[in-house]
Order: C-alpha cells, then structure tokens, then sequence
C-alpha cells in the first residue's frame, strides 16, 4: 500500500530520497527553504543547483511550508545534524505524536552530543523513531543506480514496515534494530573520512590509506560496542560498507574536504574555494568527547581533530600515529 512520504529538506539527499519514495509508489512532498529550488522541483522536475540535470519523477511535489504535514503516514528528515534541533521545534511535538519519523542525517548535535534520534526524543518525544544510513551517495540515488542501505528502529519488525514502504527496484533498505550502532557508524564514518582524504591530498599513498582504513574500522568497532551497539552493525552497510565508501570516494564531501587539508590548506581557504563544510568537520571534536566519556583510545579521532584544528599538518601527524607503542592487532 502507498503512503504519503514526507520530506523535509530539499537539498541533494533529501530530493533524493523523495525520488526513492516516489520510485516505491509512494505520494511525496518535499519540503525546502529555497523557492527557486522548490520552483524547479514543480516546473521542470529537476533540482539543477545539486542534482544537475537529473530528472525528477513528475509526481513529485514540493513547497516552501508544512502544509499537509499532519496527513503524511511516514516523515524523512532530511536537514543537516546540527539543523535537526531547530527543525523540530519549528514544527513542534503534536504534529509528530506517533508518526514514524526517519532521520536521514549523520552527525552528532555539537552542544549536547546527542544522536540523532536522541535529539528527537527531545523535541517530539510520542514521534516513532527510525535511523537511514549506510553507502549512499545522492547522486546515485536520484538516478535510480542500485543502492542498499539499512534503516534501524527500536523494533527491527516497525523497521521492516518502513523498509518495504521505501523498497524499489533500485533502493533497498535493510532493517535492523539497533539504532545506537547504526547512529554512531553513521555520525563518525564522517570523521574518519576526512583523515583517509588527507592521507590522499598529503600522496602519502594507497598502503597508507588502506592501513587506515583497517584500523579506523577498528576504532570504530571500539565505540560502537562502548556505547551499546552490536557487533553485527559494524559489519554490515552502515559500519563497513559506509565506512568504505566514504574513505575512498571522491564524491564524499568529507573525502574531498579531507583531501584539501592534507594538501596543506586550512579550513577558511577551503571555504573560500567554495567547497561547502563536511559533516565531519562539526563531529570530531564531539566525536572526541564521546570516545573520551566512554575511555575509549581513539588515536585516529584525535588526529584528525588535530588537522581539522589547525594544531598540527598531516606530515607531522603520521610520524606521531607510527611511534605508537607497537601491540597485537585486535
């Protein structure tokens, strides 16, 4: 049975997860700030200024306001983290009292530390809670190129539901039960992306790049079970699979910032490029206190709030990571 899928934030991932839940046979709304934006979302069925000349599927409708909020059956929130808070107090807690509320960003909130789906239980404490994440980059989705992701809920058969009212032909949601996990690998996937793109900008080579990859995976491992994750998580498509994706693709917003610093520029030199910020940037040094308040060694997180910050290059950072006491790999 279709439902009526609603969108808030029409930027590059939000449009398009709007054209996924309009490819499953879905009625979709979505919602952004951009007139001009949201004008050609209606008018010529693309979003040129993110997704280029892909087109839309005609179904799809969007608009500047909420209207037609309280009619939707399945909410995707699709703004920035560290917008998520300002979002849904701007709509409030009644409109979401027991609608299902996918939260389709990575990050954690930098004042508080919270998940996403934390911050939700704030602000619209009766809304129903499911985590989006994994290998995904927009573009592909937009064009219906074969993409599987997993969808997390408190209750793995709810997410089950949500994952069929989104499936197609092209996008496939896994489901799972464990939100902590599929949160955290999502939020700090990020991070380590920025160190695996400047290990690329520094050309300190594809050994080095994939040695960190190994041992962020690690790490990660670390946190995820600290925090109360599940092993299971980490090795699936959004521990592993994002992880890889994001470390090794230049299409990564993270990657690319990362690749810039290690080429030696700083972070206002990058923003005058025109690169947008990544997620990454506003999560490591949460991403830090969170390995710190669990005692969690985190040398790579420390690193790359190291480079991010400015304190130190990436070629005085390695000599540091490799004069680590030598241990057994685990």
């Amino acid at each position: 049975m279709s439902a009526h899928v609603f969108v808030i934030g029409a930027g590059a991932w939000g449009t398009a997860l709007g054209q996924a839940a309009a490819a499953a046979g879905n009625a979709v709304t979505i919602v952004g700030r951009d007139a001009e934006g949201v004008a050609g979302i209606n008018r010529d069925h693309r979003l040129k200024r993110y997704l280029g000349d892909i087109a839309l599927d005609p179904s799809i409708r969007a608009q500047t306001d909420l209207t037609g909020l309280d009619d939707a059956n399945l909410i995707l929130l699709a703004v920035p983290a560290q917008a998520s808070r300002a979002m849904l107090g701007a709509i409030g807690p009644g409109v979401l009292d027991r609608k299902p509320v996918v939260l389709c960003a990575k990050g954690l909130e930098r004042e508080t530390n919270l998940r996403q789906s934390e911050v939700l239980a704030q602000c619209a404490p009766r809304a129903e809670p499911f985590v989006l994440s994994g290998p995904s980059f927009a573009h592909d989705v937009a064009r219906g190129r074969p993409t599987a992701i997993t969808l997390a809920g408190s209750k793995a058969s709810r997410a089950e539901s949500i994952a069929t009212a989104l499936a197609s032909g092209s996008f496939r949601p896994y489901a799972s039960g464990d939100v902590v996990g599929v949160e955290t690998c999502g939020a700090l996937k990020n991070v380590y992306a920025l160190g695996a793109g400047a290990i690329e900008g520094a050309g300190l080579g594809l050994s080095a790049r994939s040695a960190f990859l190994a041992r962020a995976f690690a790490e990660l491992g670390r946190l995820v079970a600290a925090v109360g994750g599940r092993e299971a998580t980490l090795g699936g498509l959004a521990g592993i699979g994002d992880l890889a994706l994001s470390c090794t693709s230049g299409q990564s917003r993270n990657f690319s910032f990362g690749m810039a610093l290690g080429r030696g520029e700083t972070r206002d030199q990058i923003a005058a490029s025109g690169v947008g910020l990544a997620e990454g940037v506003l999560t490591a040094p949460v991403a830090l206190a969170l390995a710190r308040a669990h005692k969690v060694d985190a040398p790579l997180i420390e690193a790359v709030n190291m480079l991010v910050s400015g304190r130190a290059r990436i070629d005085s950072i390695v000599p540091m990571l490799m004069a680590r006491p030598l241990k057994r790999e685990e």
